[in-house]
């Protein structure tokens, strides 16, 4: 059964997969995680190199490297069952195999492992993430811009999401709140975002650590009248934040978004009749002090036998 679900899982999201593919990132991520399987089943290479197995078989794993793959396998298990989104999912992946790679190459001949740790840190260091770049309802604060929006009307609720571009927790957790925000954004509920990797006052000031021991992004604040209500991930007595699964069933259910936005709904409705019993109201007054000016007097028409 668990097979079944997971191929119709992979089915529906195959042409998600298929976009993926075409960026350079997932590309030089797959390509990476095969690296070692590759070497090891490639015909021509995999006859030159060392092997434990009892039968000299240098061309399939011997029990040593199987026993590193299931450990790999029951690692990105355990990450993934706090993975929200498939992008998680396929990161996680990709991260402890090539975890798993650096320490199959070091162990095969550490010529290849330092050949490979080096491609590992040069793709750290210039091939990044893709950011979303999808639909969303959602205002991006700067350092001078972010008290004056939340203070500016005290009707308006707002959830606002502090995080970092290097950060792959905020990454992964970006299409769930711009989905959000698609879902529950009205005029007095608003969703924003600041990037406090750039505007490290605006972290001391709301009190949202960067450092990636502490774990606190991204990190959700809800601000009503300008004040913080509640915050998620909530931080303990040493700083560091108290584990938090980011998905959108705990943010509706954490944050009352059902009940925010239908109380949203209502003040909207209740400025609407006002203002149309305003526009109803100056017309009326307008035409009683209209009317004499517009009163001409009746011309007499002529009788065809005039004309």
């Amino acid at each position: 059964m668990a097979l079944i679900t997971g191929l119709f899982a992979f089915l529906y999201h195959l042409p998600q997969i298929y976009k993926w593919l075409l960026k350079p990132y997932y590309v030089a991520s797959f390509l990476m995680t095969i690296a070692f399987l590759v070497v090891r089943k490639a015909p021509g290479i995999c006859e030159h190199l060392a092997s434990q197995r009892e039968d000299g078989n240098s061309c399939d794993f011997d029990w040593r490297e199987v026993e590193i793959l299931m450990f790999l396998s029951a690692i990105v298990m355990m990450k993934n069952r706090r993975a929200i989104t498939l992008e998680q999912h396929i990161g996680n992946l990709f991260l402890f195999s090539k975890v798993a790679n650096v320490i199959l190459f070091f162990r095969l001949d550490i010529r290849l492992g330092i050949l490979y740790l080096t491609l590992c840190v040069a793709f750290v260091m210039t091939c990044k993430p893709p950011l979303y770049m999808g639909p969303e309802y959602i205002k991006y604060f700067s350092d001078k811009t972010i008290d004056e929006e939340l203070q500016r009307d005290s009707r308006i609720t707002w959830i606002v999401e502090f995080y970092a571009n290097w950060s792959s927790e905020c990454q992964s957790f970006a299409p769930v709140f711009a989905d959000l925000s698609l879902k529950y954004n009205c005029a007095s509920l608003r969703f924003g975002k600041v990037d406090v990797g750039r505007y490290e006052e605006v972290s001391q000031r709301y009190r949202v650590s960067t450092s990636p021991l502490a774990k606190q992004l991204p990190s959700l604040v809800l601000f009503q009248g300008g004040r913080e209500i509640m915050r998620r991930p909530m931080v303990d007595s040493k700083g560091r934040a108290v584990s938090w699964t980011f998905n959108e069933e705990n943010i509706i259910r954490e944050f009352n978004l059902n009940e925010l936005f239908q109380k949203s709904k209502k003040l909207n409705k209740g400025r609407g009749d006002k203002e149309e019993e305003q526009n109803l109201s100056q017309p009326a007054e307008g035409s009683s002090e209209l009317q004499p000016e517009t009163i001409q007097p009746d011309q007499p028409k002529e009788s065809k036998k005039d004309q």
